[in-house]
């Protein structure tokens, strides 16, 4: 059986698609989970500053430059946990 993600990485692969500005559907599908799972997240990231909406038709999501500190933040903290678990 496959490992549940925690949602500190669901978060951090949403910031991640979305930093060149994306899509809804393109995001779903890039993180491997469903509408309703998404549209939690980027509600709390939204409300935290770290994703912005880009008006349009689709609307886009994009990482913000807090979200982007918090990528970096993330990221350091998921490769001390690997190194631990090894």
């Amino acid at each position: 059986m496959r490992e549940r993600r925690s949602k500190d990485r669901i978060i951090l692969e949403i910031l991640s698609i979305c930093i060149e500005g994306e899509n809804i559907t393109k995001i779903v599908y890039t993180a491997n989970t469903n509408f309703t799972t998404i549209r939690a997240y980027l509600d709390l990231l939204i409300r935290n500053g770290m994703i912005e909406t880009v008006d349009g038709s689709p609307v886009l999501y994009k990482t913000t430059e807090k979200g982007l500190s918090i990528i970096d933040r993330l990221q350091m903290l998921q490769e001390e946990l690997a190194a631990i678990r090894q």
